[in-house]
């Protein structure tokens, strides 16, 4: 039996995750995986040295924001010349295991494959009611707003092809980097879908909808994202 191709790098931008981040790496298939980035986001616990010891390229990002964090493991992503680069949580709210599905899709001909949460098995508890109504309210913005595939979920766990990526040229440094990656994709066309992934409740406490100042921030810069990007738009 062949052995699978290592066409993929994983990026996790983690901030405090110590508890967690061991058990997102261990639970990742490592058959396609050329390296498995974590982008320690100035972190004040031992979030570098766990994954490091769970076997992690490890970098640095003093500049704060979920963003920024994936910005740069994307910067060093790209040398490692992959085919696809996916893209997870460190806090262990994703099932790891199943990126497999979702490079799946990849390889049917997808360019961007979205982890849908609110298709899958959530947890109970697991999404909180913030997040699911910021959820419907950002994927219904985009059905009205632009054409193409529609969006369930503003998941973080997904796969784009590299390519593809370079080519929609992420900007976004905090709350609006998923969703500017899926209105960027329906903007250049890109060939999207979802697929259903299972969700538990995080270990510890979120940083954006765990706190109500968390979750007004995100929402505005969400929505504010969708707003201008539609603005922009008009002018291609």
């Amino acid at each position: 039996m062949n052995r699978p191709e290592r066409d993929t790098v994983v990026v996790i931008p983690a901030f405090n995750e110590e508890e967690s981040i061991g058990l997102v790496l261990d639970g990742l298939p490592k058959e396609r995986l050329l390296e498995i980035i974590v982008v320690n986001n100035n972190s004040t616990d031992k979030t570098a040295e766990m994954a490091i010891n769970h076997g992690a390229k490890v970098i640095l990002e003093e500049r704060m924001g979920y963003g920024q964090a994936c910005l740069s493991g994307i910067e060093l992503a790209y040398s490692y010349n992959p085919k696809i680069i996916a893209f997870i949580d460190g806090d262990f709210s994703d099932f790891p295991e199943e990126l497999s599905q979702i490079l799946l899709e990849v390889d049917r001909g997808a360019d961007l494959v979205i982890g849908s949460r609110t298709r899958g098995k959530a947890e109970p508890g697991a999404l909180l009611p913030q997040a699911i109504f910021g959820n419907w309210l950002a994927t219904t913005l985009m059905r009205l707003f632009f054409k193409g595939p529609s969006f369930t979920d503003l998941g973080p766990f997904r796969a784009i092809r590299t390519e593809k990526l370079k080519e929609i040229g992420m900007v976004d440094t905090n709350f609006g980097w998923t969703v500017e990656m899926q209105v960027k994709a329906l903007i250049h066309k890109l060939n999207c879908t979802e697929i259903s992934v299972g969700y538990k409740k995080r270990i510890g406490v979120s940083k954006i909808t765990g706190t109500l100042k968390g979750t007004f921030k995100a929402g505005y810069k969400i929505l504010g994202t969708i707003f201008w990007l539609k603005l922009r738009s008009f002018f291609r």
